[in-house]
């Protein structure tokens, strides 16, 4: 019997026994609560991290590891994912637990919201190698655009390669000692990394997650430490002001220095879309902003042939494709932005080869019937007495990426209808 039939026998039985009788409408509701579902909140994408950025293991062996990170949407239960990633050998954790910090960065949390996160009932979990691990579920009501601490403890050493995203932008610390429930951490020392969390999802009656999938302009290279002001975070900021879009939860998925054909500091973004776009929990919608890396690594230290600049062109706009491709076989929407100018650039000093070739990427990119839409980042940044370079009032002053001001700009110029249901 479908909910329509259903909800009219309802209505008679209450009219035959005289009680109060419900509209159609509200026997339908009765009977069929609005679905819950798991959106992603927050993400980092995940790499293995070079010596120099690595958790020092003395420190923590039998230590305690606290990282802050700000979700974007809300929900009455949150889980949180767990990365083994890039591990060669399995992760080994005695306990985690989340609470609500007191600022972003800050290793002092409200005791109150203190909860311990359980994996099939049980406080320790054993990752394997190359895994990642949901936590269970925790009733743990989580306001839009909250500051979460997750405190983990190493059950002996962290594995010899670890799972990391260096570029946080954010301080995480680490003391000595079980201190997974202190409402702050003593004798800490910081570093500004995060290790081993790549996920936090919320349960909501409805919504979806955008993921932002770049490189270190999405990343947030050039923003200001603890201030959560990456163009993402900008633009999860305004979805969270629009009661439109309050339930789409905005994933960072940006790495520095990323690449879409060849690996440099981290996995190129082909070989990643799986793990860091479709897989995420509830997503519908990923912006693409990748390629800069590709165009300037080609000439950064010698002369390329003409050959080699078409090939490369082609290769990339394939990449794009296989993405497009990808994506809609999920059901996924998804966005382009083009590549933003770097002429300026004393790391990569471009030459008008390059330029030519950023521009036929562009061009292929706004082309109609390619992405779903188009965010116009060149466009919006570039100087228009200039327009290979950024404009001076969006440059970090390295020609390559935005500063905050630049970041500002960007996360307020993306459409939110593109994430209106």
């Amino acid at each position: 019997m479908d909910i329509g039939k259903r909800a009219l026998v309802g209505l008679a039985i209450a009219v035959s026994i005289g009680a109060a009788p419900l509209s159609i409408a509200q026997a339908a509701a009765a009977k069929t609560p609005e679905a819950e579902r798991w959106v992603g909140s927050w993400a980092s994408s995940q790499m293995i991290p070079a010596a120099k950025d690595a958790l020092p293991a003395a420190d923590v062996t039998d230590g305690t590891l606290r990282q802050t990170l700000r979700l974007s949407t809300g929900g009455g239960k949150i889980r949180v994912r767990l990365s083994n990633a890039f591990g060669t050998e399995p992760l080994k954790l005695s306990g985690v637990h989340v609470a609500l910090t007191v600022a972003s960065g800050s290793a002092r949390i409200d005791p109150a919201s203190d909860r311990a996160l359980a994996f099939l009932g049980r406080p320790d979990v054993i990752i394997p190698a190359g895994a990642e691990y949901l936590s269970d579920p925790i009733d743990f009501p989580a306001a839009p655009l909250a500051n979460l601490a997750i405190t983990i403890r190493f059950d002996g050493a962290p594995p010899v390669q670890q799972t990391s995203h260096p570029g946080s932008r954010t301080t995480s610390w680490f003391g000595a000692g079980d201190q997974l429930a202190a409402a702050e951490l003593t004798g800490a020392k910081s570093v500004e990394r995060w290790f081993q969390i790549s996920g936090v999802d919320v349960l909501r009656p409805a919504g979806a997650s955008l993921v932002t999938f770049g490189d270190s302009i999405t990343d947030g290279h050039g923003v200001t430490t603890n201030g959560d002001n990456r163009w993402p975070d900008i633009l999860a900021a305004r979805l969270q002001a629009d009661p439109r879009t309050k339930g789409v939860g905005v994933l960072n998925a940006g790495i520095g220095g990323n690449r879409l054909l060849l690996d440099g500091l981290g996995p190129n973004a082909m070989a990643r879309f799986e793990r860091d776009v479709l897989n995420q929990a509830g997503v519908k919608y990923v912006i693409v902003l990748e390629g800069v890396n590709d165009l300037g690594t080609l000439t950064r230290d010698k002369p390329a042939s003409p050959e080699v600049h078409a090939a490369l062109v082609a290769r990339m706009i394939a990449s794009y494709d296989q993405m497009i491709r990808r994506a809609r076989e999920r059901g996924i929407k998804i966005y382009g932005a083009t590549v933003m100018p770097y002429g300026g650039s004393g790391y990569y000093h471009p030459d008008a080869a390059n330029e030519q070739d950023r521009q036929a990427i562009n061009a292929w990119i706004r082309t109609p019937g390619r992405f779903d839409a188009v965010i116009d980042f060149d466009k919006l940044t570039r100087d228009p007495a200039n327009p290979n370079r950024l404009a001076p009032a969006f440059d970090s002053n390295d020609g390559l990426h935005p500063g905050p001001g630049g970041y500002k700009a960007m996360g307020e110029a993306v459409p939110l209808g593109l994430f209106v249901p």
